[in-house]
């Protein structure tokens, strides 16, 4: 069975060297080469043919959203991961990629005082992403390496997967569409998302009215600053006004609150008004926040008034709080 091959590309030797020797680790992967910067990313891209692309976002010469509209002209379907900084500017320049077509994103590690903390950190956040991204069976890595070629095929298979995204983006409008018509009153909506998450929100709450008639409670897998950069973004593409969650936050129609990095959001309902309340408690399913705590509160305090949408997703997070919210009549 073939690796997965993979190219590292960062303007630092320390961070390549790290990346690589964590990666390393993993029999199932295996590191074919490294770069710099983007010039030297894109010149070696046809002659290592890599599966998964690591790419940093702040290089010289060529940055990451250079390198990454490169790559997509030449390839729309080759996995690129960002590895970006966890700073303000580093979320800014991560949401503008995924935008672009990054396929997904890790932030650096940091305050991490020992290689060894730093080696489990990319094994546990990095890895799995790769492997989510990559096709696990042998016959499909090659087949999909021979297609990793700009032909008339890639250009119809592009097009086919920009239907794909409409069709999705509609197959899950449509049950908005119809809130507050059907015969069982809605009075919110909760959504989940994971992996390819922001760009998938992005589709769905642009093209939502601004007088939408119930709240809408996210959880969405993002580290802190990330969350309310995504909420500042998706405000700005939308005509519903998007926040970042906050201790005793008022849920009003037409607006969308984004559960905020590292804390668990639960929504609380009263006769007269419902609110949100955040805390720490310990991560479920590796997650915090975690789509199973957000449903968990949505089906004891909305029971069967509540509809819930699972956007996008990696790891069992989730699946429980759909039970959930199936069991106390609701929607999913």
């Amino acid at each position: 069975m073939p690796k997965i091959r993979i190219l590292v590309v960062d303007d630092s030797s320390l961070v390549r060297r790290m990346v690589s020797n964590a990666l390393a680790t993993d029999p199932a992967l295996e590191v074919v080469g490294t770069a710099a910067n983007g010039k030297i990313a894109i010149a070696k891209i046809p002659l290592l043919n890599p599966d998964v692309i690591i790419l940093d976002m702040l290089m010289p010469e060529m940055d990451g959203l250079e390198t990454l509209a490169a790559i997509r002209q030449r390839d729309k379907n080759l996995p690129v991961i960002m590895y970006s900084v966890l700073t303000e500017l580093g979320a800014i320049a991560t949401l503008e990629a995924l935008s672009l077509g990054a396929t997904d994103y890790v932030p650096k590690p940091h305050n991490l005082k020992s290689k060894e903390a730093v080696q489990q950190y990319i094994q546990e956040q990095l890895i799995p992403k790769i492997k989510a991204f990559s096709p696990d069976a042998a016959g499909k890595l090659e087949e999909v390496r021979k297609k990793r070629r700009p032909t008339q095929e890639t250009v119809e298979n592009e097009d086919k997967n920009q239907n794909l995204s409409s069709s999705f983006a509609a197959k899950i409008l449509s049950p908005l569409a119809k809130v507050g018509t059907g015969k069982t009153k809605i009075d919110i909506v909760a959504i989940g998302s994971s992996t390819g998450g922001p760009n998938a929100l992005e589709k769905v709450l642009s093209q939502l009215p601004a007088n939408f008639p119930v709240p809408i409670a996210i959880a969405q897998h993002m580290p802190p600053v990330f969350t309310k950069r995504l909420a500042e973004r998706l405000t700005q593409k939308s005509k519903i006004k998007v926040f970042e969650g906050i201790q005793g936050g008022t849920l009003e129609p037409g607006h969308a609150w984004i559960a905020p990095g590292d804390y668990h959001m639960v929504v609380e309902k009263y006769p007269s008004f419902a609110q949100i309340s955040l805390n720490q408690n310990p991560p479920e399913n590796s997650c915090r926040p975690a789509v199973d705590v957000l449903f968990r509160s949505v089906a004891k305090s909305y029971g069967a008034n509540a509809l819930v949408v699972v956007l996008t997703g990696m790891g069992q997070d989730g699946f429980i709080g759909c039970q959930h919210i199936k069991e106390a009549g609701g929607q999913v």
